[in-house]
């Protein structure tokens, strides 16, 4: 069959399955999951004969999103919460894994622009993070420990004020988004511009290995989900950009819902981020060199494979499910 014709033959029952997905105008989850397997059906077809189609894209963000609703609306779904994290979350991933992507690519051209700034101008350091910050951290470089700033206080005093900045820094990323993006992209430029900066700081100055044992035993999680959140609030805006087939405020409407469970999912990372800096980060210097090393590698790897790697893990379980046979011919 032609894809034209394919294309033809199918489409009003795709529509129409898609207005049953996008506005739950839907009564039994049964009659979901039997449509569901009719889509696969076709998502199918059109890999196995028209491989480049752009039909394939449109199929397969529409299964993604059938697959959430089955999942949460099943009878015998006996635990949301899990669900949300385990398969609605990773799926929502998938489908607008671009925007991840197209996060981090900003995030380390924005950080590369704070390291080539600092390298190129000797008061920029002072400039972006303040003489008092700058002092105080030469003085910790002199005693021997360069990271003596994550020492102050107490381990549930940092824990929780740290906890509540990084917090708000995520939901205004993400809010910010509300402005076509270019909220979510000023947040994402001081931030970055501010790293980059700091970690050419502490290279200027001999001891950037002991910056990085100190700072991303608990920074892998924490800037990993910050990104994270700014891929939110870039979808927010794109929402309103880019309205599709919809009308702008249904498609502000769909971009908020999804921006705002990514940021929930991040919630639990920045919490362990939190807790850390308040528990962990103080003895970075007292710890072994695997131990500290250890550490970062295990929370990157967390992370890195729930927003990178399971989405995918999820996308092919659905691809794998079992559909009917029908005739096409």
């Amino acid at each position: 069959m032609r894809e034209v014709s394919f294309i033809k033959q199918n489409k009003e029952k795709w529509l129409s399955f898609e207005r049953a997905v996008f506005n739950n105008d839907f009564k039994d989850p049964d009659e979901l999951a039997s449509q569901y397997i009719h889509l696969i059906n076709d998502l199918a077809y059109a890999q196995t004969y028209y491989p480049k189609s752009k039909v394939i894209t449109y199929l397969n963000q529409l299964a993604a999103k059938a697959f959430q609703k089955i999942y949460k609306t099943k009878r015998q779904d006996t635990n949301r919460i899990i669900g949300f994290w385990k398969t609605e979350v990773p799926l929502i991933c998938y489908q607008y894994r671009k925007f991840i992507y197209v996060a981090f690519i900003i995030f380390f051209a924005f950080t590369f622009i704070g390291v080539i700034s600092a390298a190129n101008d000797g008061e920029f350091v002072r400039s972006i993070l303040g003489d008092n910050y700058v002092n105080m951290s030469l003085e910790n470089i002199e005693k021997g420990d360069p990271v003596a700033v994550y020492k102050s206080g107490s381990n549930w005093g940092g824990f929780i004020a740290i906890t509540i900045n990084n917090l708000k820094v995520g939901i205004i990323a993400f809010v910010l988004g509300v402005f076509l993006g270019i909220g979510t992209l000023y947040i994402m430029f001081n931030n970055c511009i501010m790293l980059g900066s700091f970690q050419y700081f502490f290279y200027e100055k001999g001891v950037f290995w002991e910056s990085v044992r100190g700072i991303w035993i608990h920074g892998s999680m924490e800037i990993f989900a910050i990104v994270i959140e700014a891929s939110a609030g870039l979808i927010l805006g794109a929402s309103i950009l880019f309205p599709a087939t919809h009308s702008r405020y249904t498609s502000f409407k769909m971009g908020a819902k999804t921006g705002i469970k990514i940021l929930i999912s991040t919630f639990p990372f920045t919490f362990a981020a939190g807790f850390l800096e308040g528990f962990v980060t103080r003895y970075s210097n007292v710890m072994p060199h695997w131990l500290s090393v250890g550490i970062i590698l295990i929370t990157l790897g967390i992370i890195s494979y729930y927003y990178l790697v399971h989405p995918y893990v999820m996308q092919r379980q659905i691809t794998k499910t079992p559909f009917l046979v029908t005739d096409h011919s």
